[in-house]
C-alpha cells in the first residue's frame, strides 16, 4: 500500500534527516545563499536563529518562515565583533543551554582581480571567512560541547569551489564579475581551518564539515550579463547553474544523524566542476 501523504513520514530513513528539537545559528542567514540553507533547516525541522547585521531582511525571513508554521527567530550581529558574538551565544545559552548546528556562513565582499586586490582586502576576507567563524566556535564551544553530550552537534563552514581551484579568467572577460583572489585564499583557509576543528573537537563529540558551494549567481547577474552566465554553464559537467535550493539537502545532511561519523570534510556542490 502507498503511503498516505497526508501522514508524515517516520521511516527510518527518514528520521536520519530530521531535526526536530534542534537549535540552529546561521550567520549570513538572508543572504543569496544562506536563506536557502536556513529554510532547509527550518523545513527539517529545527528552530533556527536568523544571524546577520541586516535586522529587515532578517525579519522579513523569519515572517516568511514562520508564516509556513516553521520555526525561526531573528538576532542582529556583526560576526567580526568578538562581544557582539559574544552577546549572541549569551542569549542561546540562556534560552536553550545548547547549540546543536553552527553555520557559517556571513560573507562581505566585492568582485576584483589581482591588480585591484589590497592587503586590506585579505585581511577584510580571512576576518570575516575564518576568525569569524573560529570565534562563533569558541565562543559556542561549552554549548556545542552540551548538544554533543545530549545528542550531536555539528558545525558547517561554507567555504566556495575557489578555496579548491582558481577562477578561469577566461570564464570571466569583460563581464566585471571576476572572482578576487583574497576570496579564494580565505575560503581555502577556511577549508584547513574545518580539518583542524574537526579533529580538536572530535574528543567532545563536535562534528565540523564544510559545504563548497559552485557557480550560484543571483538571478540579476544572469538577466544582465547572460552570455557570461552561459560561459559559467559551459565550465559546469551538469550543464546548469546553481539554485540556492540546491543547498538545503546539503546542509540537512551535514547537520543532521545522517552524518553521525562524517567530521572533516567538505562536501562541494558544484555540479561537477571541481571534478574537471
Amino acid at each position: 500500500m502507498a503511503p498516505d501523504p497526508a501522514q508524515p513520514d517516520t521511516t527510518p530513513q527518514r528520521a536520519l534527516f530530521r531535526l526536530v528539537g534542534r537549535v540552529a545559528v546561521v550567520t549570513g542567514a538572508a543572504g543569496h545563499l544562506g536563506r536557502a540553507i536556513a529554510t532547509g533547516l527550518a523545513e527539517a525541522g529545527a528552530h533556527v536563529r536568523l544571524v546577520g547585521r541586516t535586522e529587515a531582511s532578517l525579519t522579513a525571513l523569519a515572517a516568511e518562515l514562520t508564516g509556513r508554521g516553521l520555526a525561526a527567530d531573528v538576532a542582529v550581529c556583526d560576526v567580526t565583533r568578538a562581544d557582539q558574538i559574544a552577546a549572541l551565544l549569551q542569549q542561546m545559552g540562556d534560552r536553550w543551554g545548547r547549540l546543536d548546528i553552527l553555520v557559517n556562513n556571513a560573507h562581505a565582499g566585492r568582485a576584483g582581480v589581482m591588480a585591484d586586490s589590497r592587503k586590506a582586502d585579505y585581511l577584510g576576507a580571512m576576518e570575516i571567512a575564518v576568525a569569524a567563524a573560529a570565534e562563533m566556535v569558541n565562543a559556542g564551544h561549552a554549548l556545542l560541547r552540551a548538544a554533543a553530550a545530549a545528542r550531536d552537534a555539528s558545525v558547517i563552514n561554507i567555504s566556495s569551489m575557489y578555496g579548491l581551484v582558481s577562477p578561469d579568467p577566461r570564464v570571466y572577460g569583460t563581464s566585471k564579475m571576476n572572482n578576487p583572489p583574497h576570496y579564494g585564499a580565505a575560503k581555502a583557509a577556511l577549508l584547513q581551518y574545518t580539518r583542524y576543528a574537526a579533529c580538536h573537537l572530535a574528543p567532545d563529540g563536535i562534528r565540523v564539515n564544510a559545504i563548497s558551494p559552485g557557480p550560484f549567481p543571483p538571478e540579476a547577474v544572469c538577466t544582465r550579463d547572460p552570455a557570461f552566465c552561459g560561459k559559467l554553464v559551459d565550465k559546469v559537467p551538469m550543464a546548469r547553474l546553481g539554485k540556492p535550493d540546491d543547498l538545503k539537502g546539503a546542509a540537512v545532511f551535514l547537520a543532521s544523524p545522517a552524518s553521525s561519523f562524517v567530521t572533516g570534510a567538505n562536501l562541494p556542490v558544484d555540479g561537477g566542476w571541481t571534478a574537471w
